[in-house]
């Protein structure tokens, strides 16, 4: 297997187990996963969210874990890059408000590089408008903001994942094991060009 130098988006209250899970799942088979915040440096804490489904109209929110993040924001170059993964949570509705975060997301969709987004990442993408034409899943709530974009909404089970080109879509933390298998062939099939 090629290794990659994926970069990883996320801000304050970012589900747990979906920054937690593929920072380590991706480093495990060997690639380089740069954790980046907006207004923070390398060494420094982000707070998660753990987001579970217990029978309630929408998910519950607990609070979860400190992350440490592993590089600083403003010294990243996505140029470097080869791939850009977005986890959801609370973090990614504030964080589409940052210019310089919808710049970088544009540069991996224009590039076409591999882009794994999960849960409510998809708002990222969206309000980088980079979704138009393509085939989306997210978490359902999220579904109105994906089809305004432009992408068609591809309901699928929440264990479950939509691949489109490059891009890796799925509905929450319960898909990680289909989500991450799908990005990993097609991380491996973009570096082997």
């Amino acid at each position: 297997m090629t290794r990659a130098k994926l970069l990883l988006l996320a801000g304050d209250f970012v589900e747990d187990y979906e920054i937690m899970v593929p920072f380590q799942a991706l480093q495990m088979v060997g690639h380089t996963v740069h954790a980046v915040c907006p207004g923070k440096k390398k060494g420094e804490q982000i707070r998660t969210a753990i987001h579970d489904f217990e029978g309630d109209q929408t998910y519950s929110e607990k609070r979860g874990h400190n992350f440490t993040l592993n590089a600083s924001f403003d010294e990243i170059d996505p140029a470097e890059y080869d791939a850009l993964v977005i986890p959801g949570g609370r973090a990614p509705e504030y964080l589409r408000l940052n210019p310089r975060v919808i710049e970088i997301v544009r540069h991996f969709a224009e590039k076409e590089k591999p882009i794994a987004a999960i849960c409510h990442g998809p708002q990222l993408l969206a309000a980088a408008g980079v979704l138009k034409g393509r085939r989306v899943n997210s978490y359902p709530a999220c579904a109105p903001e994906v089809e305004l974009a432009g992408a068609t909404f591809e309901l699928v089970d929440f264990t479950d994942a939509v691949v489109d080109g490059k891009l890796v879509t799925a509905p929450a933390w319960t898909a990680h094991p289909v989500w991450l298998a799908k990005f990993l062939e097609v991380l491996e099939a973009h570096l082997r060009g």
